[in-house]
């Protein structure tokens, strides 16, 4: 009988082994003369990703929770409403859901809804809800007896603390941080910070029970890099305050939990997510601890999030919830698609749910621990970002640790330039938001959301204040010129409108007539052309006028430009337009604008100053 282990042909076994040299070989070719550096890219902390990447043969896979276990699908408890509140998260728990994220007003993830921080709304919102799945507070600066009440609340229903499953999430550095301020500085809180974690630990509370929360950075537009050594600062800053009560470092470190942000850039997103494992075992070993994996969770990120076409936000949380996952954190929450526009409805919430289901039960993907072991790309970029992410926050305790970071403004100013880069990448359009900036649908379905006000945040005595880290979209500035755009519709019957002029035959405009609409579209402006162009000039000026748009756009090939584009360009501005030239040649920019042409309009154009300028005009006119 023949060996069927020797029969078997090991994959590619009959085939070269390829170099790297051949493959740069193809490369060089395909590039055509292209510098190689074309092809790497940066990331917001100038970390070099470059197209193909070396595998270290002596990599090993990150623990991070237990092997083939499950994360827990978390869901958001956020409605003001107790009664409604309940009402969901029973519904949640009935359905899949393993943990519930509850949301007190004014935390770091209210996103303008969540409870009120009473005995009774938490009695009422945990109604017949077990306290052994996953329960996770998210609380804000003036919350801080939730933990008490959370504590009286298990007391009151027989419940031994030791069978309960709750993640506290003490966060005062962070509640500060967004608000700009607290009544007190860190080492006036920090007794009273490792008190509470005492007491509750003596009832039994297993924890953990304050979290170093990496939202505060993502929310405010910082790097990865930034976002890993922030929370490491924190972390370090309640590490020592639990030394300082008496608690043993390798007990304190036990308390302390991360949540970091999880976005739609799937490699960074799991790169930052295994490069917080990494550090945070080097932080313990500087303690003289043996590192263990700690309780890591992820939030499908705020910033991603739209209000345009909001449907596509499935799609974003759906590849942020797959790099958490298989980077092996405990717990996800996916927001659900509609949080930009209310307080979502049980459909939103279900898809938020299904995402996780899907992922673990149809793609088991829990199964297999860090499936990204052995990726050359990933290991040097969770190197590269180890590296950076150190570096920053030695930088950070030079000053003397996150605290004086925050009250010097270190920390602010440094997330300020990082969020105005990408602001400013999005604006044009080399950061593409699908059917934000980049292929709107002015006529997308509506979506439905929850009638419920907006939570007041509590009050807060600042006495202690320096500049806080907000809380932003970066759709934002898109969202705004579309809402402009609605409100015109709504007043009048029409949303204002651009002419696309476009000169020659379809193959010499369509692509920059296509190009055209989407940039004037993601501003609200809707582009009216016809497919197949003008038989003669006079053609496209009663097309214009027919048209009623105030604005008009040049679209035509650079031959067509030579010819035509300075005479249409006038005769359209004689008509009473705003005239724009799509990607003309350097050559002809000088003669454009003597024609009379306002503005260029091209891949890498400030977009959003454009449309801004365009309705400025229409407003005007």
């Amino acid at each position: 009988m023949s060996d069927p282990a020797a029969d078997t042909l090991p994959l590619a076994a009959e085939f070269p082994a390829a170099t790297r040299a051949q493959w740069r070989a193809l490369v060089e070719r395909v590039l055509k003369g292209a510098p190689f550096e074309t092809l790497v890219a940066k990331s917001y902390d100038g970390l070099a990703i470059g197209p193909l990447s070396s595998r270290d043969a002596s990599a090993r896979p990150i623990a991070g929770r237990a092997p083939g276990a499950a994360w827990a699908v978390m869901q958001r408890l956020d409605h003001p409403d107790p009664a409604a509140a309940n009402a969901e998260a029973l519904h949640d728990l009935e359905n899949g859901a393993t943990g519930l994220s509850v949301v007190f007003a004014g935390a770091v993830g209210a996103y303008g809804y969540g409870l009120p921080a009473s005995q009774q709304a938490i009695a009422r919102a945990l109604g017949g809800v077990l306290l052994d799945p996953g329960v996770a507070l998210d609380l804000d600066a003036s919350t801080a007896d939730v933990g008490r009440l959370v504590a009286d609340l298990v007391k009151d229903r027989g419940i031994a603390p030791s069978a309960t499953v709750i993640r506290f999430g003490f966060d005062p550095i962070g509640a500060a941080a967004v608000a700009g301020g607290s009544s007190l500085r860190w080492n006036e809180l920090a007794p009273a910070f490792a008190a509470d974690i005492s007491d509750l630990a003596a009832q039994g509370f297993h924890g953990p029970f304050a979290v170093a929360d990496g939202r505060v950075i993502h929310n405010a537009g910082g790097s990865e890099a930034q976002e890993l050594a922030y929370v490491l600062a924190v972390a370090l800053a309640y590490l020592r305050a639990l030394e300082a009560g008496a608690i043993a470092l390798a007990a304190a470190r036990r308390m302390i939990y991360f949540r970091l942000a999880a976005d739609a850039d799937q490699l960074l997103t799991m790169a930052k997510l295994l490069a917080l494992r990494q550090l945070w075992a080097r932080v313990e070993e500087a303690c003289g601890l043996s590192p263990a994996p700690a309780f890591v969770a992820a939030e499908t990120a705020w910033r991603m999030m739209t209000k345009r076409d909001p449907h596509v936000n499935m799609l974003r949380s759906t590849i942020a919830a797959f790099a958490a996952g298989v980077s092996g954190v405990d717990a996800v929450t996916v927001l659900p698609f509609t949080i930009a526009l209310g307080l979502p409805d049980r459909f939103a919430r279900r898809i938020a749910r299904n995402t996780q289901l899907i992922l673990l039960e149809e793609s088991n993907l829990a199964k297999v621990l860090d499936p990204a072991a052995g990726s050359g790309g990933i290991e040097d970029l969770t190197e590269k970002l180890c590296r950076a992410a150190w570096s920053q926050l030695q930088e950070i305790e030079r000053v003397g640790g996150i605290w004086a970071a925050l009250e010097r403004g270190l920390l602010q100013e440094k997330v300020a330039a990082v969020r105005g880069e990408r602001q400013a990448a999005v604006a044009r359009r080399k950061d593409a938001l699908i059917g934000t900036n980049d292929f709107p649908d002015l006529a997308e379905t509506p979506v439905t959301v929850l009638d419920a006000e907006p939570a007041a945040r509590p009050p807060l005595t600042l006495a202690i204040k320096f500049a806080a880290l907000p809380s932003l979209r970066l759709a934002q500035p898109f969202e705004q010129l579309r809402d402009a755009s609605d409100r015109l519709r709504e007043r009048t019957g029409a949303r204002p409108k651009i002419f696309l002029a476009c000169l020659g035959k379809p193959a010499d405009f369509n692509a920059r007539a296509t190009f055209a609409k989407n940039l004037f579209e993601a501003g609200g402006i809707e582009a009216a052309s016809d497919d197949e162009g003008f038989a003669s000039r006079d053609a496209m000026l009663n097309s214009f006028r027919q048209s009623a748009a105030k604005l008009a756009c040049l679209c035509a090939s650079d031959e067509v430009y030579a010819d035509e584009g300075a005479e249409a360009a006038r005769a359209l501005m004689a008509a009473g337009a705003r005239v724009y030239v799509t990607h003309p040649p350097a050559r002809l920019e000088t003669a454009l604008r003597q024609a009379g042409v306002a503005d260029f309009i091209f891949p890498g154009c400030n977009a959003v100053a454009l449309l801004q300028a365009a309705h400025s005009f229409m407003a005007t006119d």
